[in-house]
């Protein structure tokens, strides 16, 4: 869109453009101008390579820089031909990617140096404030690690950044081989390499703590700007050495190749294209495609000859299930699979130019069996005169263990990297401290309380592919005068009605459920009890506990009264 409003005399419009959060080679006019040029068909896709040389730089990482940022990648641009509106554009490419794919330099940082001011090979170390020496960017005086952190505090941008390394007990810093300071990562470069106008050959590095990340970005500042370079498209690798020996050269600019067919675009988009119309289509998208032909002599004779209606239709279906290898570069790290490929081929179609069309599938949307066995119990409890609590799934880690006089063994508890308060350190694995916190925020109304939720708590489970599980389980709780633990019991007799679930004895071998004597810590002693199914097969499943919550409990959430409980899995009744 453009400012609407009267233009003087050779002025021209203002654009706002709209970029997409995973379009990151869009973020440079460079990129923007490109990839516009090659849609309107005006050139083709860069074909970016790496340049041919016998010994590339070289950095070596030391073992130290696993205490705090592990990876380095880099990367050179030789003959580079900067003027001033080409080295903003490259400062506000790396801001740019600095507060979004960096994560705030979290992720990545990258630093960018005038090659000719300094000497390889180089060293990617990590040392102790007091021994790192050097002149920040644009100022005039030297300073350690510690006095860097002290200097930048006041600094609007800079101190945004000086909390991810400034309690690490080392800071990651790259040198040069004559052991000058060429940046130190993420905070601020080295006065001494800083890049100019007058810059001709620029050496690139980005340390990161997640590779992927690294070459992501590595990626889009080489190729963006690499068109300025004496040998246009051309980038010179970097090789870089890590402690245990093995090296990498980088950047890798290999294109990927995803495989797809013509009957998966079309039925995805809404449309009805032959696969050389769609090749054309995702050509504009700067995506290299082809056809994958898999016609035998005679049917591909018969293609050209277009003889028979039978023959039309087998060759008709034979093009519908056409195979199409679509190879992409380095710039677009968004495409990770088919659907991405569907996506680009319905901007280059036009949106406004798919067809609309009835949906004519037949489907019958239900809710999950787990749901449905979750409202039948939220129901039942409910009806019974229970009132239902909605509570947080994350707590912290003293009210799920310590508060409730348990241990944690390691095993359980989902535990968040950086909490942003000590109300939310790990994800629950019991439902009793949220109840007990409600009732104590509402001491101020009449006893007795009658408080449940039905809801999800989480573990760890190492045998998963995502390392942890969820489960579905029903909590309530009574708190009068008294414990009155013949309520509380009563409403599990409920529950278990409503699941068809009879009352059974231990060792009957009937199907049903029992109370099992145990010894649990968060209730009184001789007063708690496991809650036993014995489903169909025969098999026993303890599904949760029963019992008067211990008084050291009452007191670390401050209630007055006695309260009883229970806490089982529901996901067994399935």
């Amino acid at each position: 869109s453009s400012e609407k409003g009267e233009l003087a005399e050779g002025e021209r419009a203002m654009l706002k453009i709209d970029i997409p959060a995973n379009r990151y080679d869009l973020l440079c006019i460079e990129g923007l101008s490109r990839a516009l040029s090659v849609f309107l068909g005006r050139e083709k896709e860069p074909n970016y390579r790496l340049a041919s040389i016998d010994k590339p730089q070289r950095i070596t990482v030391s073992k130290e820089c696993s205490q705090v940022r592990p990876y380095i990648v880099g990367a050179i641009l030789r003959g580079i031909k900067l003027n001033a509106e080409r080295y903003q554009s490259f400062i506000d490419l790396q801001d740019k990617l600095h507060q979004n794919l960096c994560r705030r330099r979290t992720l990545v940082a990258i630093g960018t140096h005038d090659l000719d001011t300094v000497q390889g090979p180089f060293t990617y170390e990590a040392r102790t404030p007091e021994n790192i020496k050097f002149v920040p960017l644009n100022q005039t005086e030297e300073m350690d690690g510690n006095g860097v952190i002290e200097f930048y505090e006041k600094d609007r941008k800079i101190s945004k950044y000086l909390g991810i390394i400034k309690d690490s007990p080392v800071f990651p810093v790259v040198y040069d081989s004559t052991s000058t300071v060429l940046s130190l990562p993420p905070l601020i470069n080295s006065n001494h390499s800083k890049i100019s106008l007058d810059t001709k050959n620029i050496f690139i590095e980005a340390t990161a703590t997640d590779m992927t990340k690294a070459n992501m970005v590595l990626n889009i500042l080489v190729t963006m700007f690499s068109g300025y370079c004496a040998e246009p498209f051309t980038v010179e690798p970097v090789e870089v050495v890590y402690p245990d020996g093995q090296s990498f050269v980088y950047p890798n600019l290999e294109q990927r190749i995803v495989e797809t067919s013509t009957k998966y675009l079309n039925s995805v988009v809404g449309i009805n294209q032959t696969s050389d119309e769609i090749v054309t289509l995702l050509k504009k998208m700067s995506l290299e495609a082809s056809v994958a032909k898999s016609h035998d002599g005679v049917s591909g004779l018969l293609k050209k000859m277009s003889l028979g209606s039978k023959g039309s239709e087998q060759h008709g279906d034979q093009v519908e299930n056409e195979k199409i290898v679509v190879k992409f570069p380095v710039t677009r790290p968004d495409i990770l699979q088919e659907c991405d490929i569907a996506e680009d081929l319905a901007i280059a179609f036009g949106y406004n130019k798919i067809p609309r069309a009835q949906n004519n599938e037949a489907t019958v949307g239900k809710a999950l069996p787990l749901n449905e066995l979750t409202d039948l119990v939220r129901k039942e409890i409910a009806m019974a005169g229970w009132t239902e609590a909605l509570t947080l799934s994350l707590c912290s880690h003293d009210e799920n263990f310590k508060f409730l006089r348990r241990v944690d063994n390691g095993n359980e508890a989902i535990v968040l990297e950086k909490p942003k308060s000590i109300e939310c350190q790990i994800g629950r694995s019991t439902m009793l401290p949220g109840l007990l916190k409600t009732i104590s925020e509402n001491r101020k109304y009449p006893i007795p309380f009658k408080v449940f939720e039905v809801s999800d708590v989480m573990f760890k489970n190492p045998a998963l592919e995502r390392r942890a599980q969820t489960e579905r389980r029903a909590c309530a709780l009574f708190s009068s005068r008294m414990a009155q633990f013949e309520i509380i019991q009563g409403l599990l007799d409920t529950v278990m009605q409503a699941l068809y679930v009879a009352h059974t004895s231990a060792g009957s071998g009937v199907s049903g459920y029992y109370l099992e004597e145990a010894e649990n810590p968060t209730y009184l002693s001789g007063r708690s009890a496991n809650v036993v199914f014995v489903n169909a097969e025969g098999r026993k499943i303890v599904l949760g506990s029963i019992g008067v919550i211990h008084p050291e409990v009452l007191g670390h959430f401050e209630l007055d009264y006695p309260v009883s409980a229970f806490e089982i899995n529901i996901e067994p009744f399935l």
